[in-house]
């Protein structure tokens, strides 16, 4: 029995460190929350078919009687493809917005900024529906905003950041193809990997360090003669573009780590958490609005140029982050590659579509490279250290034996 306790309790911290995405945002087992598991009355946990599956040590949650909410393949579809759409339209419609669009050039601070309030109302409408009432609602905003000034400095650093992102995409956008930027964005799983390397103290698989080389390898063949477009009616200044989507991905590494450790470091709702960051990202951008554009602004209005287009590309940008956060706890690493993957492909037939682009060879190898080291960089590690549970006790048994 005693060696029994022992098995169960190291299989579980073994669970533990190696399942950790499985609990949502990485959390430990003190921040399990019923927004993220269901309590099953009517199906054992034991004879649930979704730990089966997965080969997950039923005595790591059978204390706590929580499990994973089981969804069907239907609805993970639903999510790759709503994921994949999202990605793929938004950069082609903000690419049309700055570059084919003949009415006059919108402000792309003051769309960055409108995105944050959208953002801002949605979180309180989910938290609204986390908490179950408008008291509710009230105590927790004043309690973790009024009252906590150093959690809003503290997330102020990834409103900064993620601020320089947004408004680094635009730039990219006005000065690459929809699907060069969709490729050389994914310069943002090495970036993360390395933030999470240095920050949260993980480590990466072999297989993992030789599909980011091999990523890094695509986005140089895409980049060593960009694909032209014929059918942009603006100047274009491929350099410009490059380095505005190296200082995005740089930007998008950085703050999400640093948002997940933040996360992490309390058991404080996800929504409270976006709110306070989404309130600091406001006063960020409208400060950017200010300095850049300020004058401007002023003299021909804070909707200027704004068309049913860049009111779409606003609605992608402030929908489809939130959706993507809600959803993604349903899939794992695998499909959100193929989803990547999928608008890297739907990106480039848009292009060649509504862009005029022409495909060069080096770009088709380079694309390849990068869909197939997301792949890879999404393959579960695999755990050398675990021991079937039948060979082990049959071990113990034997030991028990001999003594």
């Amino acid at each position: 029995m005693k060696l029994r306790s022992i098995y169960v309790c190291s299989k579980a911290l073994l669970w533990r460190k190696t399942h950790s995405d499985w609990l949502g945002l990485n959390m430990n087992f003190s921040h399990l929350k019923y927004s993220h598991y269901r309590a099953v009355s009517r199906t054992p946990i034991k004879s649930s078919p979704t730990l089966k599956s997965k080969g997950i040590p039923i005595e790591a949650v059978e204390s706590r009687g929580w499990v994973k909410e089981p969804v069907s393949v239907m609805f993970k579809v639903y999510c790759l493809s709503v994921m994949t759409l999202v990605a793929a339209t938004y950069t082609v419609v903000l690419r049309y917005t700055r570059t084919v669009s003949s009415t006059a050039m919108y402000f792309s601070t003051t769309a960055v900024c409108i995105t944050e309030v959208i953002k801002l109302f949605l979180s309180l409408g989910m938290l609204t529906k986390e908490t179950g009432s408008f008291g509710r609602l009230k105590a927790s905003i004043v309690e973790h905003v009024f009252w906590s000034p150093k959690e809003l400095l503290k997330l102020s650093v990834p409103s900064v950041v993620y601020a320089v992102q947004n408004n680094m995409a635009f730039v990219a956008l006005s000065n690459l193809d929809a699907a060069v930027y969709q490729v050389t964005y994914q310069l943002k799983i090495p970036c993360t990997a390395l933030c999470m390397v240095l920050m949260l103290n993980r480590s990466l698989s072999r297989l993992q360090w030789f599909s980011v080389f091999m990523l890094c390898l695509g986005v140089t063949l895409v980049q060593w003669k960009p694909a032209e477009a014929t059918k942009v009616q603006v100047e274009q200044n491929p350099f410009l573009g490059f380095m505005a989507i190296a200082v995005a991905v740089l930007c998008s590494g950085f703050a999400g780590v640093y948002f997940e450790k933040v996360l992490k470091s309390s058991d404080t709702s996800l929504w409270v958490r976006n709110i306070q960051m989404y309130l600091s990202g406001i006063v960020v951008t409208l400060a950017g609005v200010y300095m850049t554009e300020g004058a401007q602004v002023v003299e021909k209005g804070f909707f200027y140029g704004y068309t049913p287009w860049v009111c779409f590309v606003v609605f992608l940008a402030s929908v489809g982050g939130l959706y993507t956060s809600v959803v993604v706890k349903y899939t794992d690493n695998i499909m959100k590659g193929f989803s990547a993957a999928a608008a890297i492909v739907l990106s480039t037939v848009a292009s060649v579509t509504l862009f005029g682009l022409q495909i060069t060879a080096t770009f088709a190898c380079g694309a390849m490279l990068v869909c197939v080291s997301i792949y890879l960089y999404g393959l579960p590690k695999q755990d050398t250290t675990k021991l079937p549970r039948a060979d082990t006790d049959k071990e113990a048994r034997q030991k028990l034996i001999t003594v």
